[in-house]
């Protein structure tokens, strides 16, 4: 269709060769076709015919197509000097410094863009120029501090996991006097990880409420900003936020996110935002006292080994999935204040070995979704039984399986120092 109408419109300039619109009109059709050696002559001739910013900026696009990012961005400075907030001007300037590796002046194009279409993204851009896809300018992290209201006794079963983070949290900050005639420091991390949906969140903001600390939940969106640079600022300030309200419980969730080998990052402004992280650990101009860092991560093999040193997240800790008597106490909670029959708590358990509460979860959405389809028919609210549960779970497989199939192989090839003999425990692998 577009090649016949490209050739009317040849014929047509045959009997009309100085009629500027529709040699224009050629000229854009044969550039979105993809034909740019046609299309840049037509416009090159259009431009002894007339100096319109639509022709320059038809020009323009074809040097940008085909990779002459130098010629296109000397166009589109002129046509900014007289027109300096059109969109598309911007955008395609940004476009090409960026194809140049001029990195700074395409930030600054890229801030005009943003001005004029805040709620604008771009894969290309937003990953090159921008470390999050934000729609403001500027971003300030503005934490949601909560004295949470659980603690151990609500975290089902876990006790080693408890164990643990008594020895590391809690136990140093309840008896400061005894770790420090050792030396020992009140703080440091511990890395919580295992499948997704599993509790992490959870366990992090019992350990809060046990020592009745602040809790702060810091997520990726929370740091990252859009602009190189301001994340680190964000990080740095959680870390500010954090020690003036000691003692408190500095909890990253996706903590892989943001501290990912740096060895795997390819852009400097990932590196120099791990390496703040590590300074602000470290405590280096800082005291980090009485601040108790969690991080979570599905991916720890992912996670830059710096993070793992003394005095950083030094103890890593396995989060399995709920055992049977967490499942039991799950779908209790879960079930609760809803239309209940008959519920065989032991059998749904037996039958979501493996499953995460994040699965138990959508297990109960699934069987309510059925019953209210059913409810609505028949214009009552018909109870839940153990059957409509036990149909939602054949037709919910756990999640948790996929990660255990990757955990598993680094478990058996990539576990040199034992750091994921958990994993090897709770699969029942022996090496």
């Amino acid at each position: 269709m577009n090649d016949n109408t490209i050739e009317s419109l040849k014929q047509a300039l045959l009997f009309s060769p100085d009629n500027v619109p529709l040699k224009q009109h050629l000229a854009e059709m044969l550039l979105n076709c993809g034909r740019f050696d046609e299309a840049q002559k037509e416009y090159e001739e259009l431009l002894s015919m007339t100096d319109s910013t639509s022709v320059r900026f038809g020009l323009a696009s074809i040097f940008y197509n085909k990779n002459e990012y130098s010629k296109c961005n000397v166009i589109l400075e002129g046509l900014l000097q007289d027109s300096p907030h059109d969109f598309d001007l911007l955008l395609l300037h940004t476009r090409a410094l960026l194809k140049e590796n001029e990195i700074a002046q395409a930030i600054t194009m890229y801030k005009l863009v943003l001005e004029i279409n805040p709620g604008f993204s771009d894969r290309e851009l937003d990953s090159a120029l921008r470390l999050a896809n934000t729609s403001s300018v500027e971003s300030e992290y503005h934490p949601f501090i909560q004295m949470p209201d659980i603690s151990f006794k609500d975290v089902g079963r876990m006790d080693a996991v408890k164990k643990e983070i008594e020895l590391k949290i809690i136990h140093p900050l309840k008896h400061p006097e005894i770790y420090k005639a050792y030396g020992k420091k009140t703080g440091g991390g511990i890395l919580l990880y295992g499948p997704p949906g599993c509790g992490k969140t959870y366990v992090a903001k019992a350990t809060a409420g046990q020592v009745n600390a602040r809790f702060i939940s810091v997520g990726l969106n929370d740091i990252l900003d859009m602009w190189i640079g301001n994340s680190e600022k964000n990080l740095s300030d959680i870390f500010s936020i954090a020690r003036e309200h000691k003692p408190c419980v500095l909890f990253f969730d996706e903590i892989d996110a943001l501290g990912a080998s740096r060895s795997d990052m390819k852009q400097s402004a990932g590196r120099h935002l791990i390496n703040q992280f590590l300074q602000e650990l470290d405590g280096v101009d800082n005291d980090n006292e009485g601040v108790l860092i969690l991080g979570a991560t599905n991916t720890p093999w992912h996670l830059d080994q710096a993070f793992r040193r003394p005095g950083r997240f030094d103890r890593i800790i396995f989060i399995p999935p709920p055992d049977n008597f967490a499942r039991k106490s799950i779908f209790e909670l879960k079930l609760r204040n809803k239309p209940t029959g008959e519920i065989d708590l032991e059998e749904l358990a037996k039958k979501t070995q493996g499953y995460s509460g994040a699965d138990i979860d959508a297990v109960i959405d699934i069987a309510i979704e059925a019953k209210l389809d059913e409810s609505i028919k028949s214009g009552k609210a018909h109870p839940l039984i153990t059957k409509d549960i036990t149909d939602a779970i054949k037709r919910h497989k756990s999640t948790t399986e996929e990660w255990f199939a990757t955990a598993k192989n680094f478990a058996l090839y990539a576990n040199e120092s034992g750091l994921y003999n958990d994993i090897l425990a709770y699969l029942k692998i022996t090496k």
